[in-house]
């Protein structure tokens, strides 16, 4: 993945690597960010350790976890990544924090670059993801990029996205790619 180039006019991801454990620590310890995500426990060196094992999965194609930055200053807003490919080509994202340093149109942008890693990368099939009932500005955010709402439980939406949604939404919203 060392010579992957995912960018837009705004926005880049980079694959994670252990020295960004500080960075994806303080997002997910930040309580203004982290509502709506799994808990984290630990330190900054588990994090590490964490990070140490997951280049084991990303080595082996199981999942694809990135740091987002602005182009304009190279400076680091957020994460995303890619996990629980299924044998029937689908894969889940998530892990997608944004900090205040982003962009108005950083959210658009990683998410573009999520699924192009996804669709036109690793020739997936479909993406499926859940979000927080709660989180209403991402279910808003995922239903204007074609998302579909396919069932829900007690805590979650649970959404599907597919090659024609992201070709539509690539279209829709070129002007930030």
């Amino acid at each position: 993945m060392r010579n992957l180039s995912l960018f837009t006019k705004n926005t880049k991801l980079i694959p994670v690597e252990i020295n960004d454990a500080e960075f994806i620590y303080s997002l997910r310890i930040d309580s203004r960010l982290n509502k709506h995500i799994s808990t984290i426990n630990g330190t900054v060196i588990e994090q590490a350790e964490w990070i140490e094992d997951y280049k084991k999965r990303e080595e082996n194609n199981e999942e694809f976890y990135f740091i987002i930055k602005r182009t304009d200053n190279d400076e680091k807003i957020g994460t995303i990544r890619l996990y629980n490919i299924t044998k029937d080509d689908g894969f889940c994202w998530g892990s997608w924090i944004l900090n205040d340093d982003k962009m108005k149109s950083s959210a658009i942008e990683s998410a573009y670059l999520i699924y192009k890693f996804g669709f036109l990368h690793k020739n997936y099939k479909y993406s499926y993801f859940q979000v927080d009932k709660k989180n209403k500005e991402v279910i808003a955010f995922h239903k204007k990029t074609g998302a579909t709402i396919i069932k829900e439980d007690d805590v979650n939406f649970h959404f599907e996205f597919y090659v024609e949604n992201f070709i539509r939404l690539r279209e829709k919203y070129s002007k930030y790619f």
